[in-house]
């Protein structure tokens, strides 16, 4: 019997560049990076933590914004991070990887 879906082994994203801007006692960013762990745990990619108000200029870039999650380098998500398209990224990313 064959299942009506197929079963794949999801590449591995060591070499993706996930970074959460964040501050201390922002309750949005404890949730940001609860879902950013979660799938961390699926596609062991690493994440970078950053606060921004050590930093002037990422004060100014992110400081109304956070949390703020770029992932190589842009910028993805602000205010907060969607399950889904976090998913769904991720996924596109583990595809294209295996593709090259």
């Amino acid at each position: 019997m064959r299942w009506p879906w197929k079963w794949r082994r999801i590449e591995p994203l060591n070499d993706l560049r996930v970074t959460l801007f964040t501050r201390q006692g922002c309750h949005l960013c404890e949730t940001a990076w609860s879902r950013l762990r979660a799938e961390q745990q699926r596609y062991g990619f690493l994440v970078e933590v950053i606060d921004v108000d050590t930093n002037a200029e990422l004060k100014r870039l992110h400081g109304d914004t956070v949390p703020v999650v770029a992932v190589n380098g842009k910028v993805r998500f602000r205010g907060d991070v969607n399950t889904v398209l976090l998913r769904r990224l991720l996924r596109a990313e583990s595809r294209g990887k295996r593709r090259s």
